[in-house]
């Protein structure tokens, strides 16, 4: 399977000013292939009668090359391959706005997101990596020689550059202690397993929320542009991206031991509302998803559900394990996992769950993930056609399992 590899830049000063040549092209011939798409766009909607066709990523670089490229000498200073995938992915884009998968694309802005995309010759060595047009570059990390992507991107995050590719990996089983698990994730906990255990989130953000602040506010009266400006700027940047690592090193580590000592893995599909933020809308205002309640929006963020699941998705996949999403609209909280009995409404606020019928009472959370188990249970019978008799064995394991 295709795995993707991240590691840090040791760029120089000429390297650095190479670098970010290359992202001011992609970003420049992005907003310049949007604009023209927005035009076509509202020109369709003017005039229904006397359409234009819609330029695909071919037409884009064209009209790239003839309008654009003649009378910007700049653009031969880098490769031409970072125009062309940035159209590339303009398109791409577009498309999953047309299928309703994302919301419009939008114009991209300096200092923000600055990457792009190089194809070619690419050799990779023990710490360095060349690229065309830049050559070669010093890496932090030990790399694995041997390797010979297709293409690389090369992204900015603070002041820092980083490479990524994917490379293939052999999927690997592993010895499983347990065959079926529910997790079900929360906020006071990141996520409670249907054995017992719980596991704690960073709550990075949190934790860094005041000193966040106090350097934003400290930034206000900065004349925007200055050398003091770009300063602060840079500081609340590695703040940031020190929050983001926080949060993916727990993440990495508690979904690596799940993915490795539990063979299905049943969580419930919930409705985060991620793409929504992406596009730069408030999560108080996107109307729909747990990012919109305004109480809760901030921890909900703080703790990474969406990562959780995405890295549960191909790390299941590389140990031989087996991911159930359940349907969000599954009643985990409010059925008893011992009788099935379901309570009419259950208040947030209600941290242990009580059932009135056979009197069994248990964590909330808990509760919730011992029915997620039993669902993923039952999905998998479903999906393989077992017997009964299969059944009534699996259920026995399951139940001396949570004991």
């Amino acid at each position: 399977m295709l795995l993707g590899f991240k590691t840090e830049l040791k760029v120089n000063k000429q390297q650095r000013l190479l670098l970010s040549r290359h992202a001011g092209v992609a970003r420049h011939a992005w907003n310049q292939g949007l604009a023209l798409c927005q035009q076509v766009l509202l020109h369709n909607s003017i005039n229904p009668d006397d359409k234009i066709k819609f330029p695909t990523a071919i037409d884009l670089h064209k009209w790239l090359v003839a309008s654009i490229k003649s009378t910007h000498p700049w653009y031969y200073e880098v490769s031409k391959c970072a125009p062309q995938y940035a159209l590339r992915y303009l398109s791409d884009a577009l498309k999953c706005f047309f299928k309703k998968n994302k919301g419009f694309p939008n114009f991209k802005k300096k200092g923000k997101h600055d990457s792009f995309t190089l194809d070619g010759a690419i050799h990779i060595d023990h710490r360095k990596v060349k690229v065309p047009i830049i050559g070669w570059i010093k890496t932090y990390e030990l790399l694995a020689a041997g390797y010979k992507p297709k293409s690389v991107t090369i992204s900015k995050q603070a002041d820092k550059w980083f490479i990524s590719w994917k490379i293939e990996v052999e999927t690997s089983e592993t010895p499983k202690k347990q065959e079926f698990i529910g997790v079900d994730l929360g906020i006071n906990h990141l996520a409670i397993l249907s054995t017992g255990e719980i596991f704690d989130g960073a709550k990075s953000y949190k934790k860094y929320q005041k000193k966040l602040a106090r350097m934003q506010y400290l930034n206000r009266h900065k004349q925007v542009g200055s050398s003091n400006y770009r300063k602060a700027n840079i500081k609340i940047a590695r703040l940031h991206l020190h929050i983001a690592n926080i949060r993916k090193d727990t993440l990495h580590k508690i979904t690596t031991y799940i993915s490795k000592n539990h063979a299905v893995i049943g969580i419930e599909d919930l409705n985060v509302s991620r793409h929504l933020l992406q596009v730069g809308e408030p999560a108080q205002r996107s109307g729909s998803g747990m990012l919109a309640n305004g109480k809760l929006a901030v921890s909900i963020a703080d703790m990474g559900f969406y990562e959780f699941r995405r890295q549960l998705e191909y790390k299941t996949k590389a140990f031989g394990s087996k991911l159930v999403v359940v349907d969000r609209f599954y009643p985990s909280s409010k059925t008893c996992s011992s009788c099935g009995e379901k309570k009419p409404s259950l208040s947030l606020s209600q941290r242990v769950f009580q059932c009135v019928c056979c009197g069994m009472t248990c964590d909330r959370d808990l509760n919730a993930a011992i029915n997620l188990s039993q669902e993923a249970a039952r999905l998998v019978v479903l999906a393989c056609g077992l017997d009964s008799a299969d059944t009534s064995r699996m259920k026995q394991e399951e139940n001396e399992g949570i004991c």
